[in-house]
């Protein structure tokens, strides 16, 4: 069984008016990842997963789910991997000077950054995507351009990767983004047996699923 100080810590961050998969799924490729699909009831995944937001107190996401986050901004542990979702909310966390000033601190720290939909404006609000290449969901895509004349938008990608930061296009996608991460971090043969486990088609490739 992994001891506590091999496994890679995820954080996910939560918002009021989160989108749900854009989380949840991210949370669900993590958690479930092992390294020995044969001792699957008897191991821990390499992933320990968080879920931080800015206070103590219930979440409530898109739909009216109610999430109670593990942490805050303030007593968070060491991460390794930060996840940053998108949703509607994200239009008030842009102008969030709390938020934007906590995920460059974290930026700083962590071996991967990643972003699943709209998050990917957050990263670029924060000025973490500047001379990057990124994407985010197909309605976003020209709000993008638009607002970050120094990224370059992945209009074709379902999933992108530069350097050590990783950003997804819509909902869904955060999970062949997620599953992208788990082989960067331990190779493709784990990455397709928790796709495997998930059943959920593993992303042979990066092109965007939805026509523009």
């Amino acid at each position: 069984m992994l001891g506590q100080m091999q496994r890679k810590r995820v954080g996910i961050i939560l918002f009021e008016d989160i989108e749900v998969l854009d989380f949840c799924g991210p949370f669900e490729v993590f958690s479930v990842t092992r390294l020995n699909e044969d001792n699957r009831r008897e191991e821990l995944s390499p992933f320990d997963v968080v879920l931080v937001a800015e206070s103590r107190g219930s979440i409530t996401t898109t739909g009216g789910m109610a999430v109670l986050p593990h942490c805050t901004f303030e007593n968070y542990p060491r991460l390794d991997i930060l996840v940053v979702p998108g949703g509607w909310g994200t239009r008030k966390e842009l102008s969030n000077p709390i938020m934007l000033d906590w995920l460059r601190g974290r930026a700083a720290e962590v071996e991967i950054l990643t972003a699943v939909c709209t998050g990917s404006m957050l990263l670029g609000f924060a000025g973490l995507l500047d001379g990057l290449r990124a994407t985010t969901h197909w309605c976003s895509l020209d709000w993008m351009r638009d607002s970050l004349p120094s990224v370059s938008v992945e209009y074709g990608k379902h999933f992108v990767q530069d350097g050590s930061v990783f950003t997804s296009a819509g909902i869904s996608a955060g999970i062949d983004m997620s599953l992208k991460v788990v082989a960067h971090c331990y190779g493709e043969d784990i990455a397709r047996a928790t796709a495997r486990h998930m059943e959920y088609p593993y992303p042979e490739n990066d092109v965007r699923r939805i026509s523009i």
